[in-house]
C-alpha cells in the first residue's frame, strides 16, 4: 500500500484499552512523516508499544498558534501529519478542530481514521435514548458562560453526553440538578475500556448522594436523559389555582358542575394533567351553585 501523501490523518487513539486501536491507525501512524501529539511523552508510550517509530511534534491549546504556520509548512512541502490526542478522537473537545480549519482553507485534505469516542461507547451503553443525542464536551467553568449553558441543556429534548473531571464532578451534578430537577436521569460512565470501568445509573439527586459517599476517581463520561415529555405537559398546563378560577366563572354562569368539567377539559386536550375526572372532583371542593343543580349530587364520571 501505498505511503500517506500530504494530507492531515485525524487518527483516534485508544481511550484506554490499547487492544481497541484500529489496523489502519497503527499502519497510518507508522507511515506519515510526522506525528502531533497532545502529549508527546504519553503518545510516545502508545507508539513504543505498537513498536512504531515516529517523529513526534507537540500540539496543543498553549502551542497551537504557533504549531499551526509549522504543521501547514510540513504539509505544503509535500509530507504527511498525523493528528492524535491524549486519547480517543482528535478534534473533539481538544484544539484539533482549529487545525482541521486551517487545513481545509489551505486546501489540504482532512483524512478522519475513526475509532474509540468515549461519548459514544457512553451513550450506546447508558440504556438512555440514543436515536437522537447531543454532545455537550466540558462544561463552560467561567459562572455567567455555565449559567447560560446550563439553562439551555435544562430545556434540550435529546439525551445529552458531557465529560467531566473528578474534581469537578460534584459541583456539576449540582448544578444539573438544580437546573434540571432531582428526578432527571443519568449515567455516570467512569474510566470507560479501563480496568476499573464502571457504569453507575439513576436520578439527578441519587447520583449526588452517591457521590458524596463514594469520592469520585477516574474520568468520567455523563449521559443525561433530555427533558421529559411530562415536564413540559406540566409547564404548558394551567396551575391549579387558575383550573379552580375557571370553573368557578363557568358555575357561576349557570353551568353545572358536570358541563363546566366538561367544557373545560375540551378546552385543555392538550394538557394530560387535567382530565374531565380531575376536573370535576375539583368543581366539588367550590362553593354549591346558588340555584343547585340536582344531576351534580349524583354525577359520576366513571
Amino acid at each position: 500500500m501505498e505511503r500517506p501523501g500530504a494530507a492531515l490523518y485525524l487518527v483516534a487513539t485508544p481511550i484506554g484499552n490499547r487492544e481497541d486501536i484500529t489496523l489502519r491507525a497503527l499502519r497510518v501512524l507508522q507511515e506519515v512523516d510526522w506525528v502531533a501529539a497532545e502529549d508527546t511523552r504519553h503518545s510516545g508510550q502508545l507508539l513504543s508499544h505498537f513498536q512504531i517509530s515516529a517523529r513526534l511534534i507537540s500540539y496543543h491549546e498553549h502551542n497551537a498558534s504557533r504549531r499551526i504556520p509549522q504543521i501547514l509548512k510540513y504539509l505544503a512541502a509535500g509530507q504527511s501529519v498525523a493528528l492524535i490526542s491524549d486519547a480517543g478522537t482528535p478534534a473533539l473537545s481538544d484544539p484539533g478542530q482549529e487545525l482541521v480549519r486551517a487545513c481545509i482553507q489551505a486546501g489540504i485534505p482532512v483524512i478522519p481514521v475513526p475509532g474509540p469516542v468515549a461519548a459514544v461507547a457512553a451513550l450506546t451503553a447508558s440504556g438512555l435514548p440514543t436515536d437522537r443525542f447531543v454532545f455537550e464536551g466540558f462544561l463552560p467553568l467561567k459562572p455567567r458562560q455555565r449559567q447560560a449553558r446550563l439553562q439551555q441543556l435544562a430545556q434540550e429534548e435529546r439525551t445529552i453526553v458531557l465529560y467531566e473531571a473528578p474534581h469537578r464532578l460534584q459541583r456539576t451534578l449540582q448544578d444539573l440538578l438544580v437546573h434540571c430537577g432531582p428526578q432527571r436521569q443519568i449515567v455516570l460512565a467512569r474510566e470507560l475500556t479501563k480496568w476499573h470501568e464502571s457504569f453507575w445509573r439513576g436520578s439527578l439527586a441519587a447520583a449526588l448522594e452517591h457521590c458524596l459517599a463514594q469520592p469520585p476517581r477516574g474520568e468520567f463520561t455523563l449521559v443525561l436523559e433530555g427533558r421529559p415529555c411530562s415536564e413540559k405537559a406540566e409547564e404548558l398546563s394551567p396551575s391549579e389555582a387558575e383550573v379552580r378560577q375557571e370553573l368557578a366563572r363557568l358555575l357561576a354562569k349557570g353551568l353545572s358542575r358536570s358541563a363546566a368539567s366538561r367544557q373545560l377539559a375540551q378546552r385543555l386536550q392538550g394538557s394530560p394533567l387535567w382530565t374531565r375526572r380531575r376536573l370535576y372532583q375539583l368543581s366539588l371542593q367550590l362553593e354549591p351553585l346558588p340555584s343547585g343543580d340536582p344531576d351534580d349530587e349524583a354525577e359520576s364520571l366513571g
